[in-house]
């Protein structure tokens, strides 16, 4: 399934609060977070979703009314070794 990263801006949210929007977005479903980093301090959030294409991503985002700065999908990764390869 296809992965992409998006950034979001946290305005005035604990950690707590941030710890419950990482669970919400964890659920599983057409789309699910595999990782969600945040930086307090700055209060922005990174997120690695699946979801079966940006389409479906940005409808899930606005049915969940999660507004999102930017989206990229990700075509490669890199390896232990370094060396880029598909996703």
């Amino acid at each position: 399934m296809p992965r992409y990263i998006s950034q979001h801006s946290l305005a005035c949210m604990t950690r707590q609060g941030a710890n419950e929007l990482s669970k919400r977005l964890h659920r599983v479903g057409a789309v699910s977070a595999r990782r969600v980093l945040v930086n307090m301090h700055e209060g922005k959030m990174l997120v690695e979703f699946e979801a079966p294409g940006r389409t479906e991503l940005e409808k899930w985002f606005e049915e969940e009314e999660f507004h999102y700065d930017w989206l990229l999908r990700i075509e490669l990764e890199s390896s232990a070794n370094g060396s880029l390869g598909p996703v």
